[in-house]
């Protein structure tokens, strides 16, 4: 005996055995009562992919659902029924494309620009010479001549009012003129949740740019850099003023170094100047030519400042119990000195434990005009030294660290592009590496050698060497003439080669005085 009853299509059957069966579907026109589609899935992600195959022009067998001729209509008819969107029907619409939440959450995002310039200009490409091999393209329709607003107050995000209001200017047509854009308003690129900090420092031979974030206490990660040899201070030790050949050389670098400034979006930012622009007498034109054509707003700072920076730049080289340290700078116009006694041991906190400091006003550009640089023999380079190790001899604190000139804890830090070039010739490298060059150890020993080396190379010697090339070929040994003064003042046995400097120390003064490293903690701390 069976009893059937029917609820919604399903039939239940009692099993004489004892039990049910599960319920049969029936179909709408199959004898067996079986059915020719899949049933319902089971699983929750199953349902919800099925339910939506409708919505996507499918049916639940997954094949396209067929789409009839709609019937014709009149043409009033059609006037009043045209779609709002285009004259595509919401059935031949195609299916718009889901993204996950988790790729819609890491996809990049670039803030776009919106001042409205014309994008049918070509772009102006600028040269390239970046040490991270960046890429920087001026912007269509971009003039070279810019306003400047560094020297205007800057809120916390580094935007004055003025570049937080040129956004919402409106669009202008191509033909009419376009206003000078500034350096501070344009597109930037979000770089994560780390804040960015850049530091540019005009030498008397180098032009350099640094943009880093901070990572660990004590430490950053660099973003972007630059660095040209532009030979600001050519011809300043012969007339007193900056030639305009030279202004010319560093004007362009300066705009390239304004690009990488416009594209990202940094927290805080120094710009330096130093010897060449303090000693010329059309230095501070030069800094207003510079801020009327680039934006940037530089700031030339004293000998003392570009001393302790130096000592700021290089402090993580310095190791524990460490006694005596003589570190120095040599630039093209000037060369810094600082003495520094550690008595403890403890490096943190270098600059507050200089005990004297001087800058003498020689450097590797000067010194080579005065004696040539290009054929140096023997003799020169003698007299080179003698020189420069009379300048020392006039500085009044070079006594302070006697006392530990025996002790083995004492040595050197040398922090210049004369000290770096040697190392590379010393590790004979193909190319420059930093990554070699940056911390190493050279004995008194392997420093004499290297320098005997370089003095009897040719001149084109010396330009085919890939760690001098060119640009320094005739700069080298007056920067050996220097360092060789500084080791008969402070001789020591060991030497330690820094390839940073000032863009190092300003990056470490503006992120702890920003309380960089103190706020990531707080963030981490609340993740």
């Amino acid at each position: 005996m069976q009893d059937s009853c029917s609820a919604k299509g399903n039939v239940t059957v009692k099993n004489p055995e004892g039990g049910k069966k599960p319920p049969e579907r029936r179909g709408d026109g199959d004898s067996d009562g079986r059915h020719d589609g899949p049933q319902t899935p089971s699983s929750r992600r199953g349902r919800r992919r099925h339910r939506s195959r409708g919505k996507r022009g499918k049916n639940p067998q997954g094949e396209a659902n067929a789409v009839s001729p709609p019937a014709p209509q009149s043409a009033a008819d059609t006037k009043m029924e045209a779609s709002p969107v285009g004259d595509a029907s919401n059935g031949d619409r195609p299916p718009r494309k889901r993204r996950s939440r988790r790729r819609r959450r890491h996809k990049n995002v670039f803030a776009k620009d919106r001042s409205g310039a014309a994008a049918t200009s070509s772009p102006q490409s600028h040269e390239h010479q970046d040490a991270n091999a960046s890429t920087v393209q001026a912007d269509p329709g971009d003039s070279r001549r810019t306003e400047s607003v560094l020297n205007e107050p800057a809120g916390r995000d580094g935007h004055s009012p003025a570049n937080r209001d040129s956004a919402k200017l409106p669009q202008v047509s191509e033909s009419a003129e376009k206003p000078p854009r500034r350096w501070r308003n344009r597109p930037m690129r979000r770089e994560g949740h780390a804040p960015l900090y850049a530091a540019l420092d005009l030498g008397t031979n180098n032009c350099r740019l640094l943009m880093a974030a901070p990572t660990r206490p004590g430490q950053f990660r660099v973003v972007d850099a630059f660095s040209r040899i532009v030979r600001l201070g050519e011809g300043l030790g012969r007339t007193g003023r900056l030639s305009d050949e030279a202004m010319d050389r560093a004007v362009d670098a300066l705009h390239v170094c304004a690009g990488k400034l416009m594209a990202r979006k940094t927290r805080g930012y120094r710009l330096i100047a130093t010897e060449a622009c303090r000693s010329a007498e059309n230095g501070e034109a030069f800094i207003q030519r510079v801020r009327d054509e680039t934006g940037l707003a530089l700031e030339i700072v004293n000998r003392e400042t570009e001393a302790r920076l130096a000592v700021a730049g290089c402090s993580s080289l310095v190791e524990r119990n460490t006694r005596g340290v003589v570190l120095f700078d040599i630039g093209g116009g000037s060369s810094e000195i600082a003495l520094i006694d550690i008595p403890d041991g403890d490096p943190r906190r270098l600059s507050e434990k200089i005990v004297s400091w001087t800058s003498l006003p020689i450097g590797v550009v000067t010194l080579a005009e005065h004696f040539g640089g290009r054929d140096v023999t023997p003799d020169i380079f003698e007299a080179m030294v003698r020189h420069v190790y009379e300048m020392i001899g006039r500085f009044e604190g070079r006594e302070r660290l006697a006392h530990l000139l025996e002790n083995p804890a004492f040595h050197l830090l040398g922090t210049s592009g004369t000290v770096t070039t040697l190392a590379g010739v010393f590790l004979d490298l193909d190319r420059y590496d930093r990554r070699r060059v940056d911390g190493i150890w050279m004995s008194s020993e392997q420093v004499s050698a290297m320098t005997e080396r370089l003095l009897g190379w040719s001149f084109d010697e010396r330009v085919g060497n890939p760690c001098i090339g060119a640009d320094r070929a005739d700069l080298v040994l007056a920067g050996c003439a220097i360092l060789e003064a500084i080791r008969r003042t402070w001789p020591s046995e060991r030497l330690r080669v820094a390839d940073r400097g000032l863009r190092e120390g300003i990056l470490m003064e503006l992120m702890t005085g920003d309380n960089a490293w103190r706020r990531g903690r707080r963030k981490g701390a609340q993740q």
